[in-house]
């Protein structure tokens, strides 16, 4: 468990150095509710991407992203409407989803996944 827990807090590493390169500022990391957690929360100007970090050692099993079906989008959706209507004094934003794999050093977000 604690390897899991390392590879997937690499991941999430990666994916917000990957975003702040591109100039987005980190809002929420980790945010948890009962219902789920999202991993990582960024915005730049008026665009909030919210992203689900996806983080193998290998492609043995697939690509990262094939683990993020239908059901874990809904979650995610419902999630960040949670942690959205959390937050005070943020004007309208346009809300994204993104999913990030990380495979070893190699990074690939999807932007706008779904």
């Amino acid at each position: 468990m604690a390897y899991r827990q390392a590879l997937g807090r690499y991941g999430e590493d990666r994916a917000v150095r990957w975003y702040r390169r591109q100039g987005f500022q980190l809002l929420d990391r980790n945010w948890r509710c009962s219902r789920g957690e999202l991993d990582v929360i960024v915005q730049r100007g008026c665009v909030v991407a919210v992203c689900e970090v996806k983080t193998r050692s290998s492609l043995a099993f697939g690509s990262p992203g094939e683990a993020v079906g239908r059901d874990k989008q809904r979650r995610i959706r419902r999630l960040a409407a949670e942690w959205l209507a959390e937050q005070e004094g943020m004007g309208p934003v346009q809300i994204r989803f993104d999913v990030a794999e990380v495979v070893g050093r190699e990074i690939r977000v999807i932007e706008s996944a779904f």
